[in-house]
């Protein structure tokens, strides 16, 4: 049993990789995920990408120490049970159980951002430090805690729900039924969204040109990057604004936590530093001395790896435990 494999699993694609003992990632491969055929229909493509990562490798799978996965939405890691899970539209699937039953192997399932985080941590921008917290921009905001080698979960596993915190003088509709929420503002598509609504107030910038009436719903956060890189005013200010919006939410997060880095990852976190520059500047004169001095804001290493390595080196973990 000299080898792991880490799934990760969103609404549209679901990636399966094969990590060596020391969980250096070896192979991967990518496929729709087709949540629409079913539960048993995309656990079934799981076992077959699994076999297909084996076969590729001239490995079997008793080489395989357990599998870990990556699960979007509410997740009971004792159980391996997803409790639900919008992208899937899973309810109560006792994922661990099915998904093991296929393989004839140990399965651990844990939310995806945790396992994102994970990954940072042993493996990527958060290694060396002992208490890393991960936040994922992306069609939402969420973030994890790793203290330690240990994940912090709360009551009922719902810890790191910071896309959900609402900010004063904000009223758009959040996915979640609430109005101002973070990740109306601070996520890509919260981004792209402030871009077009003051493109439809008159406002002068290349993204008009860009994206005149009737195509700006094809705009998107890396759009508004483009734009800045551009030396565009509208885009400059959108992301210095979804910046300090960020950055709000961060204080409430690391005065809590208090962690040593804070990663940013996901799909608007790839405006780098177009975005991160604002945020430390309004986070800063938000957080006591101690916390301001100590705490590492920077962006993932692993990024689109990072799901994968972490399920993988969370099922080693929990394998080795029992």
């Amino acid at each position: 049993m000299s080898h792991y494999v880490g799934v990760d699993i969103g609404g549209t694609n679901i990636v399966c990789g094969l990590l060596d003992n020391e969980l250096n990632l070896i192979d991967k491969v990518k496929k729709p995920t087709g949540a629409a055929n079913g539960v048993d229909y995309v656990l079934g493509s799981i076992a077959s990408m699994i076999d297909e990562l084996l076969e590729r490798q001239r490995l079997v799978r008793t080489d395989l120490g357990a599998v870990g996965m990556g699960n979007p939405g509410f997740v009971d890691p004792i159980r391996g049970v997803s409790l639900n899970s919008a992208n899937l539209k899973w309810v109560d699937v006792p994922v661990s159980e099915k998904l093991g039953a296929l393989l004839g192997l140990p399965v651990f399932i844990d939310n995806d951002v945790r396992m994102y985080t994970y990954g940072e941590a042993v493996r990527g921008a958060g290694r060396g430090y002992d208490h890393v917290m991960g936040v994922t921009l992306g069609t939402g905001i969420a973030a994890a805690m790793v203290n330690k080698g240990e994940l912090y979960y709360g009551s009922g596993f719902l810890a790191g729900e910071l896309g959900h915190v609402p900010l004063d003088g904000e009223s758009a509709l959040c996915g979640c039924g609430m109005r101002g929420c973070l990740e109306t503002i601070a996520s890509a598509t919260g981004i792209a969204r402030i871009a077009r609504e003051r493109l439809e107030r008159g406002e002068a910038s290349i993204l008009g040109e860009w994206f005149p009436d009737g195509r700006r719903d094809g705009l998107t956060a890396a759009d508004v990057s483009r734009a800045y890189d551009a030396g565009d005013k509208l885009a400059k200010d959108v992301l210095r604004f979804v910046g300090a919006s960020l950055a709000k939410g961060l204080a409430w997060a690391i005065s809590l936590w208090s962690p040593d880095i804070v990663i940013v990852g996901g799909g608007a976190a790839n405006a780098g530093e177009r975005l991160l520059a604002p945020t430390r500047e309004a986070l800063a004169p938000l957080l006591l001395p101690m916390y301001r001095e100590r705490v590492v804001i920077t962006t993932a290493k692993m990024n689109d790896d990072a799901g994968v390595i972490g399920s993988a080196a969370f099922a080693k973990a929990r394998a080795a435990n029992g």
